[in-house]
């Protein structure tokens, strides 16, 4: 018995590594060509229930194969139409069977999964009269695919994906691909069926339903352009999307490579991780994004929408093979976005970029934190913007119409497949017959910045010769710069020079200053009105009618700022700036209206009769259906007031443990903060009694600490 007991040991443990072994290199040996999935969503139950065809080739004879699958249930799996051995670790599914090379088989998987990330189901458990928005949207950067869908955690496995989902007939769905068939399944259910002819790589799978209007372009070359919106938000649909199509075209003319992918579309979500994610040809981005006229001064979407719609390229039809080439995708996207945005904000802005982003490398770099681009665990900092610099080195070194050819020829030559750096060094060297190995060495190995260079870079550009001029006298007296600041501010004046105008008055003497405030007003340039209300610390009276016109300025930062600066210092005003400012909402926070409810509040110039309803709204806004950027600015101003309800402190929890990990480590930290004070952690407690998991644990641990 004992010998027959150490047989089965040695035997699992041969399996268990014979497994291992193959999970190192599958691709090697097994190419999945297609994926064939009808999957349901059931949101109310966060669950999936998914049939998925995989169709593979065996590139070398094996005994056994896996797909990555996180925490899901498989109710039957057929090989070529046969019930097949498997097992199922709760990470991978393995088809166990005797695979011959050169041959082609199919799998089918019936499974079930309640994912716990990759796929987010945003205000499915509230009453559908409490939430302006239901939807689900996935997120899959990195290996979290395989929570929803059994798919490849290994980004060099690409296969074609061609996805049907069943989903509630109210919304709208949207996925990877073309639409090729939309019928009803029955009076609650609509099937929606996309199609895709190239492959991918499965972290770029996406899926996203909710309440959807769409707003649909065409490219120049024919390209069809889908803009989704949420029917509340349609008076923004212009602003958002503003210069889409512009970007799009300009990709495909400075690439030089056509758009590759059927068409392309855009959702704003709520609750999203990032700023957005270029899945194939459907981004999803974060409906922070969404916004009016207004707001486009201080956050609009271009960038992004340029970095998303340049990873279609950089990414999705040409992908790095591992963590140590992730610069091929960001700093490719980061540069061309930068482009883009230099042929609608011009040559000035572009150079801005660049000197923003030299001056955090080099502080970094300084700071003996320089990374190599190669180094597989550096920072964003390091594959955004030092990936951007090494590509804008290049093109000066080799010359603009090498350096467009070099792109191309990288692009067309690794399409739908992946790449290493030395792929687009190679690229580069073919092309241009040029030795590169010093850009090789500087900007891909070394750690450390090369500021000397990119300091001759940036003095190509003769506004930034002029700004880091006017930057060199911050720490010199006011009297020996002053006519230097004034004729800055000439009319026309660049808003980048203007504002650093601005920023050097701040703490001077305001008889020295006052007349140049009153300059960089009157330019009416609304960027160096917002440094106006920004910087200035102490509002002199012979500014008070300037300062409380800033009120009218389309910028919501200047709105906020003069709105809380005008109470401050000008209390016998705060009935007419509140009256001014009473209808202004802001940024999807509402900066600017919960700002004017905490002056409603805390002003004894204010009836208080009129208070319980201005602390009803603003109490309101931590309720957890509401996008986590308006709870976040709801709560500062909670704990500035001291006024938290047990519906707040209630959804403070919910807050700390939410999948966002800004939000969360925000929400955390506070809860820490309330949890040391007896008055709240008395509360916390009695609050407990009537909790379920997880909220009662996460609070017990909470507490403990």
């Amino acid at each position: 018995m004992k010998q027959i007991l150490v047989l089965f040991a040695l035997i699992f443990h041969f399996m268990g590594y014979a497994q291992y072994d193959n999970s190192l290199d599958q691709t090697k040996k097994v190419d999945f060509l297609k994926v064939d999935a009808e999957i349901s969503i059931l949101p109310k139950n966060e669950m999936v229930e998914g049939d998925a065809n995989y169709y593979f080739k065996i590139l070398r004879p094996q005994d056994s194969i896996f797909i990555d699958a996180k925490n899901m249930n498989f109710s039957n799996v057929l090989l070529d139409g046969k019930k097949i051995a498997f097992t199922n670790d709760g990470s991978r599914i393995w088809i166990i069977s005797t695979f011959l090379a050169n041959k082609e088989y199919q799998l089918r998987l019936k499974y079930t999964a309640n994912p716990k990330q990759a796929m987010y189901f945003i205000n499915w458990d509230a009453p559908k009269e409490m939430v302006t928005s239901r939807q689900v949207w996935t997120q899959g950067q990195g290996k979290d695919t395989s929570h929803w869908l059994p798919s490849f955690d290994d980004m060099t496995e690409k296969a074609i994906f061609n996805l049907t989902f069943n989903f509630n007939k109210d919304y709208s769905v949207i996925s990877n691909g073309e639409l090729t068939h939309k019928k009803a399944l029955n009076d609650s259910i609509t099937q929606w069926k996309f199609q895709m002819d190239q492959p991918m790589s499965s972290y770029l799978v996406a899926f996203a339903a909710g309440d959807y209007s769409k707003l649909s372009w065409q490219s120049t070359s024919a390209i069809p352009i889908e803009l989704y919106f949420e029917p509340k938000d349609s008076l923004k649909v212009e602003p958002t999307y503003r210069y889409t199509k512009d970007v799009f075209d300009f990709f495909e003319e400075e690439i030089g490579v056509p758009y590759p992918w059927k068409n392309y579309k855009q959702v704003p979500v709520q609750e999203f991780l990032y700023s957005g994610m270029e899945n194939t040809g459907a981004t999803i981005f974060s409906d922070s994004f969404v916004i009016d006229s207004t707001a486009f001064v201080d956050q609009n979407y271009v960038f992004v929408n340029a970095h998303e719609l340049a990873h279609q390229w950089f990414g999705n039809m040409v992908t790095e093979t591992h963590g140590k080439h992730h610069w091929l995708h960001e700093g490719f996207a980061t540069y061309y976005a930068w482009l883009a945005e230099k042929e609608i904000f011009g040559e000035d802005y572009y150079y801005w970029k660049l000197y923003e982003s030299a001056e955090q490398l080099k502080e970094l770099s300084d700071s003996g934190k320089g990374e190599s681009l190669l180094n597989p665990k550096a920072s964003s900092l390091t594959f955004y913007q030092k990936g951007a610099w090494a590509l804008h080195i290049l093109k000066e070194l080799v010359g603009e119409d090498n350096f467009k050819n070099a792109v191309k020829s990288y692009v067309l030559k690794n399409a739908y497949s992946n790449v290493t750096t030395e792929d687009f060094v190679q690229a580069v060297e073919e092309t241009t017959n040029m030795d590169i190995s010093t850009w090789k060495q500087d900007w891909l190995q070394q750690s450390a910045f090369q500021g000397t260079e990119a300091l001759v870079s940036l003095k190509k550009s003769e506004f930034i010769t002029n700004y880091m001029e006017l930057a060199a006298l911050r720490e010199t007296s006011i009297f020996i710069k002053k006519e230097y600041l004034e004729k800055a501010l000439d009319l026309p004046v660049n808003e980048y020079m203007g504002q650093e105008v601005v920023f050097q008055l701040s703490g001077e003497k305001l008889e020295e200053t006052i007349p140049l405030y009153k300059k960089a007003l009157e330019t009416n340039n609304i960027m160096l009105r917002q440094a106006v209300a920004v910087s200035i610390d102490s509002i002199p009276s012979a500014l008070k009618s300037e300062f409380i016109g800033l009120l009218k300025d389309d910028s919501y930062i200047t709105k906020e700022n003069a709105l809380l600066k005008s109470w401050l210092q000008f209390p016998e005003e705060t009935e007419r700036v509140l009256d001014e400012t009473k209808d202004i909402q802001g940024f999807q926070n509402k900066n600017v209206r919960l700002l004017w409810l905490v002056i409603n509040l805390v002003s004894p110039e204010i009836a208080s009769d009129k208070k319980p309803a201005y602390f009803k709204e603003l109490s309101g806004y931590t309720n957890k259906t509401l996008p986590f950027g308006l709870r976040q600015n709801a709560f500062g101003y909670l704990y500035q007031i001291n006024a938290f309800t047990e519906q707040n402190l209630l959804d403070l929890l919910d807050g700390a443990q939410h999948h966002t990990y800004r939000f969360r480590n925000y929400c955390r930290s506070l809860l820490d903060k309330l949890l040391q004070e007896e008055e709240y952690r008395s509360k916390y407690v009695a609050l407990s009694s009537s909790m379920e998991n997880p909220d009662l644990e996460f609070l017990t641990n909470r507490l403990q600490n």
